[in-house]
């Protein structure tokens, strides 16, 4: 049956199951968005600014699993969302993120808010085109809507011209085919990767999140079990593994490649798996392995592979399912001798655990032991707490698939959106937000969105009156030229004037507490946790105050 093409697009996003639109609203659009009004499976969660959008896109779609579908206004909002659809490719987010335009017919005029949409976003997502013929748009959607979800999952974008729209459609509403991409390599390499492997005696594995986007955490830490190696986090931002296992070493970091080299200059065997080497700012240029390493890279993308460091045995296929299939193959070739060795490794690794959490006193520590021990277990964490990362992470550690996120491809400003995203995605769960004072303000506004749809999301912002990790920087900075310690640029500070967090908070709707001593810890949790509604704490973690 032909209607308007507005009406067709709604159709085929029921079709594929979104329950959400996420965006802010303009001219060129309004159309689609008149024609919303009469679908009350597909509801539209405004938010103030696109940046926001995108944030909560890329939260609900990592929390899911599944696609979200976000919309932008034109070349401008298209422009206020680059930075986060940078972070989204870069952590694989299946987003598709659809863009008005004012018509085809009026592409010569070079009009105001004009632009060439496809090449903007092309930079940010893994696939962008423009929707031209009536008859093709469903099925351009639909395309989008597989590459958006075929591994290396990303966003993608499509334009769609309001002329286009207006026109009648006469497309079926057809759902968009997901392929499935669980692989094994053929049985010969596989046995080639377990021989390569074992026997090894400084054995290592460096982990991402390519295994969480396979559901491989059991079977590589079997894998790692077997081979008693210790576990290194490099594109890391969800649950690979219990952050408690005794091999779990932590994560390299990803600003300095020196830091990445360090630990693995001494591995004699490599096991690399779901990431790509290094991610860091300013990585090593040299081969930072050891000359007779034997590394086995596994991971469904390709292009990762072999990118910047040679391998000794490349799979391209699935992290679970290859794993599984390692795990059995070194079950029959280790001896007992690599059997003995492995597990005094994994014996010494668990001797040298530290069991209890440590604590310099300070406020930051006095919160979240606190927290932790209110919390329920599966509490769902968005960790963008950045310079505050290590304590949080020693009380609330990533131990279940899909119930710890973190901030990935450097965008600021996730955290506050990441969390409501997750939110959405999961209602009857506990989510906390964890952000800096510095990345919160680039999307405040977000808490507008989780009042206005009653998302009961939490957030605390880490407060040290900076960008700290700028100030850590610059102190590495000056060590390697040899320049004397001094003063920290001007720019770094957010002292001046005070950030008046609670006060914003409630301008939005959104309770809030300061917290700055130790004191107000014990009610601050317990007003936090109270209800399923909103509520920030603005956590001084910065200054003499912070210091119990």
């Amino acid at each position: 049956m032909a209607r308007q093409g507005n009406a067709a697009i709604i159709e085929q996003f029921l079709a594929d199951g979104i329950p959400y639109m996420f965006g802010n609203p303009g001219t060129v659009e309004q159309g689609f968005l008149d024609e919303l009004e009469n679908y009350e499976d597909l509801q539209y969660i405004l938010t103030l600014q696109e940046t926001v959008a995108a944030g909560i896109a890329d939260g609900y779609a990592r929390a899911t699993g599944r696609p979200a579908l976000l919309q932008l206004h034109s070349g401008v909002g298209l422009g206020n969302a680059i930075g986060m659809l940078y972070q989204a490719k870069r952590g694989h987010s299946p987003i598709l993120v659809i863009a008005g335009e004012a018509g085809v017919k009026y592409e010569s005029m070079d009009a105001q808010m004009a632009a060439d949409l496809v090449a903007m976003a092309e930079p940010v997502t893994k696939y962008a085109t423009r929707v031209t013929d009536r008859d093709s748009v469903l099925r351009v959607l639909r395309r989008a809507m597989k590459i958006a979800m075929t591994p290396p999952r990303g966003p993608v974008f499509v334009s769609l011209p309001l002329d286009v729209l207006d026109e009648l459609n006469s497309e079926p509403v057809i759902p968009s085919t997901f392929l499935s991409t669980a692989s094994v390599p053929v049985p010969g390499l596989v046995e080639q990767a377990a021989a390569l492997l074992a026997g090894a005696e400084r054995p290592l594995v460096l982990v991402g999140d390519g295994v969480s986007a396979s559901g491989g955490q059991a079977e590589l830490t079997r894998v790692a079990e077997q081979l008693g190696a210790p576990i290194w986090g490099v594109d890391y931002s969800e649950v690979n593994l219990d952050a408690r296992h005794p091999l779990y070493q932590g994560q390299l970091g990803h600003m300095f490649g020196e830091v990445s080299a360090a630990r693995v200059a001494e591995a004699d065997a490599v096991l690399v798996v779901g990431t790509y080497l290094f991610p860091e700012v300013f990585p090593q240029l040299e081969n930072p392995f050891h000359p007779d390493a034997k590394i086995v890279h596994i991971d469904l993308d390709g292009y990762e592979i072999a990118k910047n460091h040679p391998v000794t045995l490349g799979l391209v296929a699935d992290p679970k399912e290859t794993l599984a299939a390692l795990g059995e193959q070194l079950e029959r070739v280790l001896t007992d001798e690599d059997r003995a060795a492995a597990a005094a490794r994994l014996d010494a690794a668990r001797a040298a655990q530290v069991t209890e959490v440590p604590d310099d006193g300070g406020l930051l520590h006095h919160f979240l032991r606190e927290l932790a021990a209110r919390v329920p277990e599966d509490v769902m964490v968005f960790d963008e707490a950045l310079t505050s990362a290590g304590p949080l992470n020693e009380h609330l550690p990533g131990r279940f698939p899909g119930h710890w996120f973190s901030t990935r491809g450097g965008s600021l400003g996730v955290g506050i959106p990441g969390a409501i995203g997750i939110k959405l995605a999961h209602p009857d769960k506990t989510v906390i937000g964890f952000t800096g004072d510095g990345g919160s303000m680039y999307t405040i506004q977000a808490l507008y969105t989780a009042v206005r749809y009653t998302v009961g999301a939490k957030f605390v912002v880490c407060n040290n009156r900076s960008y700290k990790l700028l100030d850590l920087n610059i102190e590495q900075y000056w060590r390697e030229r040899g320049i004397e310690e001094h003063a920290h640029p001007k720019p770094f500070d957010l002292s001046h004037p005070e950030l008046g967090f609670t006060d914003i908070a409630r301008g939005y709707g959104v309770e809030a507490m300061r917290v700055e001593r130790p004191d107000q810890v014990a009610e601050a949790v317990k007003r936090m946790l109270a209800d399923d509604k909103p509520f920030l704490i603005d956590l001084r973690t910065g200054g003499e105050e912070s210091r119990g």
